[in-house]
């Protein structure tokens, strides 16, 4: 079915999306899954690019670009090419609308220049040992000081943990009412700060992520984002987005695995014939094209929701949860169909099972997504 979500200039920064990848970041996905993280100098090219940052004010070196459905072309051809980090998605869709939406005037002209030109990688910092998708459960705390805070806690599974420069770190507040919570923005330099292992995962290789310790970190007052206390509710009006982003990404890498999956069913042969002839792949196949298209044209609704400012958290758990699962779905029925193959390293759809299975954990699990739905039914 025909897209009608995109105009012309969309479709232009697609085409320069993708010739950049094939030349600047397809070619280095054996290296960078070797390093466990993405070169920074990649990074700065991007940025050079006017991939990093484009909804930043002009002002700040950005292209004043709030509209998702760039973000949604530049995540779709990231799936597309198969370029493997996910530094893209973290900064643009996930960190960067806090120092957009929360920062203010001083800690934008501070902060958001060096962001938008490489120069600063930047992370969050919520999950916890023990506390995951439940972010009341934050242990971490933030304790008036002379000029600022005292942090103190541990986090873990931070993206970008480990290359990042700044990060936002997510804390209780011990002595406000009701134990509020606080964004304090933290310099990968800063005293008591430290960075543990570099955390070795099933899937997602090139891209790092770490454990953070906080050991008596003062935050001076300039580096808070927004105010103390209102930390939940930056986070909980970021997540709809969040999780939009990584809809839109299950949808791209089940488009592609079906894709795969038709033109390596075209060509295996098995007992003398394709072994898509046979009637049991031949119906897989056809529901699952069937099943992506119709979340195509879901998450195509959403993003056009979250331009109008209308997304609605439980809108965004239900398509995070539904898509990852399809996504994975796809994925586990292309490696099937591939055999033997589909296990060996050297077959790109390896990589893609495993990277895929993460999206049905981070973001809040799917099960935590299925409770935002059904307390929004009343339930």
């Amino acid at each position: 079915m025909r897209r009608t979500l995109f105009a012309d200039e969309h479709e232009q920064f697609r085409a320069a999306v993708r010739s950049f990848l094939e030349k600047h970041a397809v070619p280095h996905t054996a290296e960078w899954e070797a390093a466990g993280q993405v070169d920074r100098g990649f990074w700065k090219a991007a940025a050079a690019q006017g991939l990093v940052g484009f909804a930043a004010a002009e002002e700040f070196g950005g292209a004043g670009l709030r509209d998702f459905r760039f973000n949604a072309v530049l995540n779709e051809e990231v799936v597309r090419t198969g370029t493997v980090g996910d530094g893209f998605s973290l900064t643009n869709d996930i960190v960067l609308p806090y120092y957009l939406d929360i920062a203010s005037a001083e800690q934008r002209q501070r902060w958001v220049p060096g962001i938008v030109a490489g120069d600063t990688a930047i992370a969050i910092a919520m999950s916890e040992p023990g506390t995951g998708s439940d972010l009341r459960a934050i242990k971490t705390t933030a304790v008036r000081a002379a000029g600022g805070w005292r942090i103190n806690g541990a986090k873990t599974f931070v993206t970008r943990g480990i290359q990042a420069d700044l990060i936002i770190v997510a804390a209780r507040i011990p002595d406000s009412d009701g134990g509020g919570f606080g964004l304090f923005v933290v310099p990968g330099d800063r005293a008591g700060f430290e960075r543990g292992r570099k955390l070795d995962k099933i899937g997602r290789r090139a891209q790092d992520t770490a454990e953070l310790f906080f050991r008596d970190v003062l935050v001076p007052d300039a580096d808070v984002l927004g105010e103390p206390g209102e930390g939940l509710h930056y986070l909980m009006g970021n997540l709809a987005q969040e999780r939009l982003s990584m809809a839109v990404v299950a949808v791209a890498s089940a488009e592609h695995a079906v894709d795969t999956a038709v033109a390596y069913a075209k060509e295996r042969k098995a007992f003398g014939q394709p072994i898509g002839s046979f009637q049991a792949n031949r119906f897989r196949l056809a529901e699952l094209a069937t099943r992506v298209g119709i979340a195509r044209v879901y998450i195509d609704r959403c993003i056009e929701a979250q331009n109008r400012g209308e997304l609605t958290a439980a809108e965004a758990a239900g398509a995070k949860f539904w898509t990852t699962e399809l996504e994975f779905e796809a994925l586990d029925s292309c490696l099937q169909l591939h055999g033997g193959y589909g296990y060996m390293e050297e077959y790109e759809v390896a990589r893609r099972w495993r990277d895929a299975r993460v999206q049905q954990i981070y973001g809040g699990t799917n099960e935590i997504m299925r409770e935002i739905v059904g307390r929004s039914l009343g339930l």
